[in-house]
């Protein structure tokens, strides 16, 4: 075997630095294609199994589409029958069969129709709900979670044990209560929207404080003892430190209290008489409760317009949503 010889004036070390330099480089590649980095030139590609391919990940996507479509179909039942200008459900089960902005100018435009006024005062009642949910449940969970007081667990269990009975149980002591309170004080009683709201804040309180107490316990309550050696008060540090690390709990909270607040319908139907005061889920149902004619095109156009506000609320608070919700779940 013939031996390389250095070439005259060469250092011997510069030939023997390249044999290495190449030795590593190739260790290298080896390494690499041995790690799944790059496949190997001589090795064949495994033809495509469907079976193989439906244990690992198939069937998760295959799950994932029929949920999509699940959630979806509604959804798009009712924007087509908004869409269609006959005003039946009949005739929108072909999807998109017929398209026509009729519905939604009907039903902006129709003066027996106060959209409008409806709409108002869902966003009104809803809007100072949301509010006063938020600001009372933060105020009965700091309470609960960092003060230590007589009856302290007994009201805890209470007000777990009082969210089992739905509030459709209570609709008629609420309608005799509200009715007592309006001979006194009518701004308050029956067929007002302060009424209805305090009706819905005493109902949303419990759950609320629930939530935000179990949130409220996983901020560290040195942050306290700290704001209270600085001379700090329950005060200054509720409003000031626990609300701020609280945004997650306080957007989730709101969104939930908006939500049920926009979609609730017994309460307000029993509680508001006069047509002008009531909201969009009472006036809505009123286009389909007649048995002879139900304009269910103008409905359907009074709900797309009507999920607006909810999607936009939703979208803007998305960040905070998952948050709140796990964060509560673990100490």
């Amino acid at each position: 075997m013939a031996t390389q010889q250095p070439v005259p004036g060469t250092p011997t070390g510069l030939i023997a630095g390249e044999i290495d330099e190449f030795a590593d480089a190739s260790t290298r590649a080896s390494a690499t294609v041995a790690d799944g980095a790059g496949p190997r030139p001589d090795m064949p590609r495994r033809p495509f199994n469907f079976g193989r391919w439906f244990r690992a990940t198939g069937w998760r996507h295959i799950v994932g589409v029929v949920m999509i479509v699940f959630s979806l179909f509604p959804i798009v039942f009712v924007v087509s029958s908004s869409l269609n200008p006959r005003g039946t459900l009949t005739g929108s089960n072909a999807l998109f069969s017929q398209i026509g902005l009729e519905s939604y100018v009907r039903i902006l435009s129709d003066p027996q129709i106060p959209f409008s006024t409806w709409f108002a005062n869902t966003l009104i009642i809803a809007s100072i709900t949301a509010v006063g949910t938020v600001f009372l449940g933060a105020l009965a969970a700091y309470s609960f979670s960092r003060m230590r007081f007589t009856g302290r667990r007994f009201g805890l269990i209470s007000i777990v044990v009082v969210q089992m009975f739905p509030q459709l149980l209570a609709v008629v002591a609420i309608f005799l209560l509200m009715s007592a309170i309006g001979d006194w004080f009518p701004a308050i009683g029956l067929n007002t929207h302060i009424g209805l709201i305090m009706v819905y804040l005493g109902g949303a309180l419990g759950v609320n404080t629930y939530l935000m107490y179990g949130f409220f316990n996983t901020v560290p309550a040195s942050i306290d003892e700290a704001a209270k050696i600085d001379g700090a008060g329950h005060a200054r540090i509720f409003f000031t430190i626990i609300l701020r690390l609280a945004a997650p709990i306080l957007a989730v909270v709101a969104l939930l209290s908006f939500i049920g607040s926009v979609n609730e319908f017994v309460v307000a139907s029993v509680l508001l008489i006069d047509n002008e005061n009531q909201t969009l889920a009472v006036g809505l149902t009123k286009l389909v409760a007649n048995p002879r004619y139900a304009d269910w095109s103008a409905f359907s156009a009074g709900a797309v317009i009507a999920a607006l506000p909810v999607v936009a609320l939703f979208l803007f608070l998305q960040k905070y949503i998952v948050g709140g919700l796990t964060a509560g779940a673990v100490k």
